[in-house]
């Protein structure tokens, strides 16, 4: 039986001029995300994306590939027929037979999307839903809260069955938002943060900050893997290895230990915004939720902002809790790579009593005793990209 999923789609609906722009990348994303499942047909007609399922190839795949495209509000899982009330009523009997047989209760809802169709709707509905009721006596109609809802839909070439849609992946289709570069650390925050901001249609360049030999290999290898998993939603995406180490043991022998991780954290803005501009970012991603740790209050981030010339920097679980941004990472998973026991960079060198309340002129005093546009050049120089 020839299977197809219905895709709507969510907020670019809403779009005037700018809609097919929008429509074309959601398309272009998709396609690209089903070359690895299998030879599958994605075609666009009257606001819904069609994704037409070889026999041959995985269904249940196909449909874990499409839940992950951003720009898809909901996805119907459905089995094609002739445009006929007989076809479709077959077509209802073989493909929710499981569904059918499980379910005390139940209702028909019909979308005519083919006017010509000699019945409206509800004549469809009533229609089918007699016979359905007819053939198997233990569902009995329930209009309001039915434990299956058949759903027929009628187009132009085509009718559709299925049980109903599921839920997609939201937001915007990415790249239709611009570009922007997260600082990708091996905790549990960054990844989410990315996640969320490719959500709204960026497309993502990792930064991760690397210092060797005080961190290992492997905290490398953890960061490309949750860069991994972040692709299954954003798709292919550079990370960005920057060397990190010099500028840590200047700053440890130069400065005094309180401001260790304010004047580290104002460095990889520096070399993050460097970065940002040269692979034509528009914006920063950090993973910082308020008050979470030492360099995450107001006064913290304003010092670390301050570094910032040019380009926005989105907080987007600012206003999160620990268990929120858990739930994310679950979901995305990436929480159980995140834990993995292997430090990054900001553990390094961490100040037994960091100050929280800074001020700004305090920091920059500070950093005279450093040669910042040496370090940063140097850092930037040696920055290694992989694609992940």
């Amino acid at each position: 039986m020839k299977e197809v999923l219905l895709l709507k789609c969510g907020e670019i609906v809403l779009k005037g001029l700018n809609r097919k722009k929008f429509e074309d990348r959601l398309l272009g994303n998709l396609k690209r995300r089903l070359k690895a499942v299998g030879g599958c047909t994605v075609s666009l007609r009257q606001s819904v994306i069609y994704v037409e399922i070889p026999e041959e190839v995985d269904g249940d795949a196909v449909m874990d590939a499409v839940s992950r495209v951003f720009g898809i509000a909901l996805i119907c899982r459905a089995a094609v027929c002739e445009k006929s009330m007989e076809a479709m009523l077959e077509t209802a009997e073989h493909y929710l037979a499981d569904q059918i047989a499980a379910a005390s209760t139940f209702k028909v809802e019909t979308k005519r999307g083919d006017k010509r169709f000699p019945l409206t709707s509800v004549q469809v509905s009533q229609q089918l839903g007699g016979e359905l009721a007819h053939r198997h006596p233990h569902m009995k109609p329930d209009m309001h809260h039915p434990a299956l809802t058949v759903h027929f839909e009628i187009r132009e070439q085509y009718a559709f069955v299925h049980a109903g849609p599921v839920p997609g992946a939201g937001g915007m289709p990415v790249g239709t938002n611009g570009r922007a570069a997260l600082l990708l650390s091996g905790g549990i925050d960054s990844p989410v943060a990315g996640y969320m901001m490719a959500k709204r249609g960026l497309e993502l360049v990792g930064i991760h900050f690397f210092s060797y030999p005080y961190t290992s290999d492997r905290a490398k290898e953890k960061v490309f893997e949750l860069g991994r998993k972040l692709t299954t939603y954003c798709g292919r995406m550079p990370i960005l290895v920057v060397p990190f180490t010099k500028i840590q043991e200047e700053i440890r022998d130069k400065c005094h230990e309180e401001l260790f991780t304010l004047i580290m954290r104002r460095f990889m803005m520096r070399i993050a915004e460097r970065l940002a501009v040269e692979y034509e970012c528009g914006g920063l991603i950090t993973g910082e939720s308020l008050g979470q740790v030492a360099s995450q209050t107001m006064p913290a981030m304003a010092v670390t902002n301050a570094v910032c010339q040019t380009l926005p920097v989105f907080r987007p679980v600012i206003g999160m809790d620990k268990e929120e941004i858990v739930q994310i990472a679950r979901k995305i998973d990436t929480f159980e790579t995140s834990i993995l026991p292997y430090e990054d960079c900001c553990t390094v060198f961490t100040p037994k009593h960091p100050n929280t309340k800074p001020k700004l002129y305090k920091i920059e005093e500070a950093e005279r005793a450093l040669d910042v546009e040496a370090l940063v050049a140097e850092a930037v120089a040696g920055t290694e990209r992989v694609l992940v």
